[in-house]
Parts: structure tokens; C-alpha cells; sequence
């Protein structure tokens, strides 16, 4: 089946020369640059740590103009508009519903940005369109919604394929199919009660930042909210270290008997990177348990280990991973550590879900591929690169 992928935007710049009437191009790419500084002010006031962190976006102000109009349906087909949440503060993301790459990092920031406001989450609606033209039907934002937890938590909207694009157009929204994958530009508006564009944001590819980027998203909603409540959290926004091959890791195991999983150098391993709501676009079991087989193999001919790590993060919870594993029905033949940071994922340059990471020895990455392969395939590039 062909797999789409939502892409991370270059920069800040060339939406906002949308959203400001010049000409210009929403550019969209497979990972965010680093260091780039577009969009780093924040209304919080100076924070230099924050501002050098190349993996979070402070936002960029967009002066409080009137947020354009939309009428389409959620994932129940119930009519919405955007006017018609009026007297809230609003988070409007654009999401392409069979993202592996960059949209799950947004809805749980998006989730956790709420739920840091405590009771005063409730003058928050969160709302998400549907970025991915070929898949717009109700069931598949409702499936979207249904395997990051978020059925009843937001509403995300889709509609008729002439309605989406006009939606997109009205926010400066690049949307586009290359090589079977859909890039969007990933922004994220914050609205006032009014109606009013305050915010943009452009999520950045990468996982340990997601309670970071909840934090800041919930300071701006604070700022519009009466009485300005409390972030329950207030942890640094320093940029943080990924964990890569060449440390010594211990994860927790997904094992319903508990336990933990080593990474690290010392000895070659094939590391894959996966999330539950993967079920959305692929046969998550089949793939899962035809791992089994590779360890098989592996042991046969020498290969490296099968060492899986679930990226909880993005995840509804830890627990939901182990309830999903022990309904599998069969026993899987390797270790499944939770990466509950996303620092391992960073450490590992993951770019998508699954994710193969093929580290030697000494600890490098001397192999990687994005999405699943056959048995017959992933044994060959193995081999190839262990060789």
C-alpha cells in the first residue's frame, strides 16, 4: 500500500509570506533544519535557552487579523465551523490523517497543552483538518482519531476535496504528493475567543520536544485565558541531548511482567522504532509478529539482534502499548523497550514510524530505512551493511 507522510516546513518565513499576502511558497522537506530561527520570539518574554533550542518553536505572531471561516464535518460527520467556537481559545493544526512522521508529535502536544491548563483546559477547543487529499473520508479522521486516543478530545474536520483545498488556501497551507507521500506544511494556529489569529507554530521532527512545545502553546493559551491559570508544568526549554547508539541505555521493558531492555555499543543490534497507532496505515500485528521471523533468521546466519522500541511519547499512554502488545495473541521473539521521552528517537535520527536502525559495535548507525520491508529485503540490507 502506498504510505503518506506529512514533511516539516524549512521555515517560518515563506508561510508567513502567505499569510501575509506576498508571494511566496510554503516549503515542506522530510526534517527541519536545524538551528533555524524563524518564528523564535515568544510572548512570554526573552528566554535565551528556549530561543537557541533548535527543536522547538516559540511561535511567530500573526497580529490578530480575523482567522478565515471554514464549514466541514468531524469524525463523527457532524457539521462544524471554525466561527462557531467563538468564546474560546482555539488550537487549529493541519494534519494529515495517515501521518507517520510529524503529525502525531503535534496532536499530543496539541492534548497536553490542555491538559496543563487544568479546569481552564475547558475554554480550549482543540480543532485539526484534514491535510491529505486522498484520504478524506469521516472514517478515516475518525480512525486518526481513534488510534492516538483522541476520539472525544478534539474535533477533525474534513469535508469534499474542493472544501479542504479552499481551507488550506485561506491559511497558507502547501499541500502536495511526491514520490506516493504528502507534504503539508505542519503549522499549528492559536485563535482568540474573538476569532482572531494570535500565533503560528510549525512543529519540528522531533520527539523529545513534544512536552516542551505542550508547554509553550499552553503559556500562549494562558495569556489569552481570564484570570491567566496556572502551566502545571514549567520545565526547562533548554534543547535536550538525544540518547544515541553510542550510550549505554537502559529503557523500560513493554512486558506486562515489567523488566528493562539494554541498548548501547558492546554488540551490533538492529533496533526498530515503531508506535501502536501504526494499525492505522499498516497491519500493525502481521508486521509485528512477522519480526519473529528475522530473529530466526538471524540467529541462523549470524545477523544482528531485533531489539524494538515502542516511541511512547506519542503514545496515549505507556500502558495502552503493553495492552496492545498482550492482545497481540502471540508471543514476540525479542525485547520491546518504551522510549517515554523520545530522547532515544532523537538520538537515533528517527524520521518516521517504523524506523530501522541497523548500530555496530562500536556504536554507529551504519544502516537506516523508514516504513516496513519484507523479510527477504530488511535480511538482505542486514547483510549488506553488516558486511
Amino acid at each position: 500500500m502506498n504510505r503518506f507522510r506529512a514533511r516539516t516546513a524549512l521555515s517560518a518565513v515563506a508561510l508567513l509570506g502567505i499569510l501575509g499576502g506576498l508571494p511566496g511558497l510554503a516549503a515542506c522537506s522530510s526534517s527541519t533544519p536545524s538551528g533555524s530561527q524563524a518564528g523564535r520570539s515568544s510572548s512570554q518574554g526573552p528566554d535565551t535557552a528556549a530561543m537557541d533550542n533548535p527543536n522547538l518553536d516559540l511561535g511567530s505572531s500573526l497580529g490578530g487579523k480575523p482567522a478565515p471561516d471554514f464549514r466541514l464535518r468531524n469524525q463523527f460527520g457532524q457539521p462544524m465551523s471554525l466561527s462557531q467556537f467563538r468564546g474560546k481559545v482555539v488550537m487549529l493544526a493541519f494534519e494529515d490523517s495517515e501521518c507517520t512522521t510529524v503529525c502525531p508529535l503535534t496532536t499530543q502536544s496539541m492534548l497536553q497543552a490542555k491538559q496543563l491548563l487544568g479546569p481552564a483546559g475547558s475554554q480550549v477547543q482543540l480543532l485539526g483538518v484534514d491535510a491529505n487529499p486522498n484520504a478524506i473520508s469521516t472514517a478515516d479522521v475518525l480512525s486518526y482519531s481513534r488510534t492516538h486516543g483522541l476520539v472525544n478530545q478534539w474535533n477533525f474536520l474534513t469535508g469534499s476535496l474542493a472544501e479542504l483545498k479552499a481551507a488550506w488556501k485561506s491559511y497558507g497551507i502547501a499541500v502536495q504528493i511526491e514520490n506516493d507521500q504528502i507534504d503539508h506544511t505542519p503549522a499549528l494556529f492559536v485563535i482568540d475567543q474573538q476569532g482572531r489569529e494570535r500565533r503560528l507554530y510549525l512543529t519540528q521532527m522531533a520527539y523529545s520536544s513534544v512536552g516542551q512545545s505542550a508547554q509553550v502553546l499552553a503559556q500562549e493559551m494562558s495569556s489569552l485565558l481570564p484570570g491567566h491559570p496556572k502551566v502545571a508544568s514549567q520545565q526547562s526549554l533548554a534543547s535536550i541531548s538525544g540518547q544515541g547508539p553510542s550510550d549505554h541505555l537502559t529503557l523500560p521493558s513493554a512486558s506486562p511482567q515489567g523488566g528493562t531492555v539494554a541498548l548501547g555499543p558492546g554488540q551490533p543490534r538492529l533496533v526498530m522504532f515503531f508506535a501502536t497507532w501504526l494499525s492505522e496505515v499498516a497491519n500493525l500485528k502481521s508486521e509485528l509478529t512477522g519480526m519473529n521471523a528475522y530473529v530466526a533468521a538471524a540467529r541462523g546466519a549470524g545477523l544482528p539482534p531485533l531489539v524494538a522500541v515502542d516511541e511512547t511519547v506519542v503514545e496515549p499512554s505507556a500502558q495502552a502499548v503493553r495492552s496492545y502488545l498482550a492482545g497481540l495473541g502471540t508471543k514476540l521473539d525479542f525485547p520491546v523497550g518504551l522510549d517515554t521521552t523520545g530522547r532515544v528517537a532523537d538520538g537515533y535520527q528517527v524520521q518516521d514510524q517504523p524506523w530501522f536502525a541497523l548500530v555496530s559495535a562500536a556504536g554507529k548507525i551504519t544502516w537506516s530505512h523508514g516504513g516496513w520491508l519484507p523479510l527477504p529485503a530488511l535480511e538482505a540490507a542486514v547483510k549488506h551493511a553488516a558486511g
